[in-house]
């Protein structure tokens, strides 16, 4: 089954929220298995705030002395596993990374958020070696604006698609999204007479859901 890591060199790039959503909109189909591996245990609060959905779990890792053997058992009983990583290099982070399938790698649309990613990229590349085994991995770009980019929005994206593979979606900046983190749950049951654009958000997780299904088949068929 597919073992899907979110890592970043830095924190608050949006690993959390774009697992949440990544991990919600796949439990509307298939059975996921969720691994906060963060300290600050922000997969696990956004847990407690609301009944899970029943084909969605979040199990809190025990650290680095136990993070292989708890992937090997949500491999066994879920078709998806998704790891929210902490924000700084660590033996459980190079752990995960190495029992990983792909390799999500959030990122703004700033400088210090595109030179995280590029460090994380060049952390995974350095896996990959001591492992004799490819790690794909791809950036999302993550709270962004859909208005008409900036010149500097453009410079930084195409930095980094000179520094490896970029998701075509973008996780806009969404009232829908942010709200997640205080209600719990996924994008359907938020209330939409307290929170605006809840269908524009589920059609971007959906997109953004769909392009990661996408990118496994290719990496799995590579």
């Amino acid at each position: 089954m597919p073992v899907i890591s979110f890592a970043s060199s830095k924190g608050g790039a949006g690993k959390t929220t774009s697992a949440i959503i990544l991990g919600t909109e796949l439990a509307e189909g298939t059975s996921v298995i969720m691994i906060d591996a963060d300290p600050a245990q922000r997969l696990k609060r956004w847990a407690s705030l609301s009944p899970a959905h029943p084909s969605l779990d979040v199990i809190s890792s025990g650290g680095e002395r136990s993070i292989q053997s708890e992937i090997d058992d949500a491999k066994s009983k879920a078709a998806f596993v998704l790891i929210d990583l902490e924000g700084s290099a660590s033996r459980l982070t190079s752990f995960a990374i190495s029992e990983s399938d792909f390799v999500i790698i959030p990122s703004g649309e700033e400088q210090q958020d595109a030179d995280a990613a590029i460090d994380t990229l060049a952390e995974i590349a350095m896996e990959s070696r001591a492992r004799r085994r490819p790690i794909p991995a791809a950036i999302l770009l993550a709270r962004t604006s859909a208005a008409v980019k900036s010149r500097l929005e453009k410079h930084i994206h195409s930095e980094l698609k000179r520094a490896g593979r970029v998701f075509e979606t973008e996780l806009h900046r969404r009232t829908a999204f942010s709200s997640l983190h205080n209600a719990g749950g996924g994008l359907r049951q938020l209330d939409r007479s307290d929170v605006n654009g809840v269908d524009k958000a589920i059609a971007n997780a959906q997109a953004f859901a769909a392009e990661v299904v996408e990118l496994l088949e290719e990496t799995q068929n590579a």
